[in-house]
């Protein structure tokens, strides 16, 4: 049975000339788990909202949104508000009170549900969720990762009929997303709930999507079963979607010589069956070639250091120590709440220890005086909007440029443009940007001062796979100009393809640290998904697609 139908859905925003969607049709059924996939700006966040009317995009928008068997707009706002449940990107953004216990059941008093059937959900779904001992603390004081739990819980308090998701999982460590993909999972298989999610991070969800979309420049471009989408884009060669598959499909399609649809795998599981079939060897010269590292002079150094926030807090980082050497591109990794943001901060001078050094070139911080930290750092910060003060990328631009006295300005913002690809949005309002656009004019402002360390926290969040590659290949290039690159990062997958050394952040120290194949290789969490796939055959394991391509014959 249907639950959602749209007819020829089209949606244009005020003052857009252009819609985000056009003439969108489509069918979703009752217990369908449906991923939205495309590139930043395909109209897929638009399409979920439309979905959800309380906070529907405002614009125009033509054509019939049905829900089940009568028109969305004829249904009562708070039948709505309880059918149809929806998670956001940026769980703060969903948080409305400060403790736990008021946060969950707020929804549920907005809809005046008896205080009995309140208490009687509330004590079901605290035990499934395992959260008895966060209910007395505070929001603000939650990880990411528990953030966004507290977000499901109260939305499940509700009992949906439909869940919407948009990224729920790009501000989560591996584990935590994984856990929230299980719970998703359940809700789907155990009590038939329909799920919607956009969702960049694909490794997981095409085994358990029963159907998959992917947009294009607000058109519906393919659409079906994991497995028949997988083999379309594979057989078009569409490369706007290839890296958006899985990688373990996307080794089978490459290297199967006659691949079927049935056949293809989505999961770890499935990738193991097939690959235990077939004969592979692998090229030691190339993986020799592709292990070798080169090594720097220390740059950055962080020794024996001892942080908390506040006195009667416990400390977030103790006896921590870790170098950075100079032109290198490193990695620090670790779980929500690890304090890995706090080291970063730490590591620029924007927050104080209370034991231990921190030094920059073999000085300590504390003897820099703040304007030349200004010149030597430059900081990327997880949520960029927090960096403009101006209402136009040019005008930002030009109050750095004003600012810090920089010589030949005008020739260097338009150089800079250039490179990044950003000349054309130098008029438009940070607001009005993607994440992509986002990224680039901001390290486009960063740029103009000549850094020489360049500090990012999760540059990868909301990004889609072209777009990370977009951002790789411009980190990679600034890299080899000198330009030494401190990142933050839950994105196992990107930081495997690009970083040279890597450090895993636990209980306030460094747990590990090594290159990319050392850190990563065997884990079951902290690794990328064709990693799970292929280590029960030490010859042929693998971190990535890529590597897997160029050394099996």
């Amino acid at each position: 049975m249907e639950i959602f139908r749209l007819n020829n859905v089209s949606f244009t925003y005020p003052d857009e000339g252009k819609p985000v969607l056009k003439d969108i049709s489509l069918t979703i059924n009752q217990g369908d788990f449906l991923v939205l996939c495309g590139a930043s700006g395909s109209g897929k966040t638009t399409l979920l909202r439309l979905l959800k009317q309380e906070i529907a995009p405002f614009g125009n928008c033509q054509g019939d949104i049905v829900y089940m068997g009568k028109p969305i707009s004829e249904w009562n706002d708070q039948t709505l508000a309880s059918d149809i449940g929806f998670v956001f990107q940026d769980p703060d953004n969903q948080i409305v009170m400060v403790e736990v216990m008021q946060e969950i059941v707020f929804g549920m008093e907005n809809l005046n549900i008896p205080s009995f059937e309140m208490k009687k959900r509330l004590a079901e779904l605290v035990h499934f969720f395992g959260i008895d001992d966060l209910l007395l603390q505070n929001t603000s004081d939650l990880s990411g990762g528990q953030k966004q739990t507290i977000n499901l819980l109260s939305i499940l308090l509700l009992r949906p009929k439909v869940l919407l998701l948009d990224e729920p999982t790009s501000q989560l460590d591996p584990v935590a997303a994984k856990e929230l993909i299980q719970i998703l999972e359940r809700l789907n298989n155990e009590m038939g709930m329909t799920i919607i999610i956009v969702e960049h991070r694909l490794e997981e969800l095409f085994s358990l999507a029963s159907k998959v979309i992917m947009l294009a420049d607000g058109e519906i471009v393919h659409e079906g079963s994991s497995q028949v989408v997988a083999q379309t884009v594979f057989e078009q060669d569409d490369e706007r979607f290839m890296t958006y598959l899985p990688s373990v499909t996307q080794l089978y399609l490459e290297k199967e010589v006659a691949p079927t649809v049935k056949a293809i795998p989505l999961n770890v599981k499935e990738s193991r069956l097939w690959m235990q079939s077939q004969t592979f060897k692998v090229s030691r010269e190339l993986r020799e070639e592709q292990d070798k590292k080169t090594a720097s002079g220390l740059l950055l150094e962080i020794d024996k250091v001892y942080f908390q926030y506040e006195k009667d807090l416990p400390f977030v980082l103790k006896n921590c120590s870790l170098q950075v050497n100079k032109g290198e591109f490193f990695s620090l990794v670790g779980g929500n709440g690890s304090g890995k943001s706090t080291l970063l901060r730490l590591s620029m001078g924007l927050l104080k220890q209370q034991r231990g050094k921190v030094s920059y070139k073999g000085k300590q911080l504390k003897k820099y005086r703040q304007a030349d930290l200004v010149e030597q750092f430059a900081y990327l910060p997880q949520h960029p909007l927090s960096f403009y003060i101006e209402d136009t990328i040019e005008k930002e631009m030009d109050a750095i440029i004003t600012k810090h006295k920089i010589e030949d300005g005008a020739n260097k913002k338009q150089t800079i443009s250039e490179r990044l690809g950003i000349s054309s949005l130098l008029h438009r309002h940070p607001n009005d940007l993607s994440g992509g656009e986002l990224q680039r004019a901001t390290l486009a402002c960063l740029l103009l001062e000549n850094p020489e360390l360049l500090f990012i926290d999760e540059p990868t969040k909301g990004l889609d796979p072209i777009s990370k590659e977009q951002l790789a290949q411009l980190l990679l290039e600034l890299q080899g100009e000198g330009l030494t690159i401190f990142m933050v990062t839950h994105d196992v997958e990107f930081a495997v393809k690009h970083v040279d050394r890597c450090a895993m952040l636990f209980d306030g120290s460094i747990a590990a640290e090594g290159t990319p194949s050392q850190l990563f290789k065997g884990n079951y969490f902290y690794t990328t998904a064709i990693n799970r796939a292929t280590m029960a055959d030490q010859s042929l394991e693998v971190l990535t697609l890529e590597e897997a391509l160029q050394t099996w014959e």
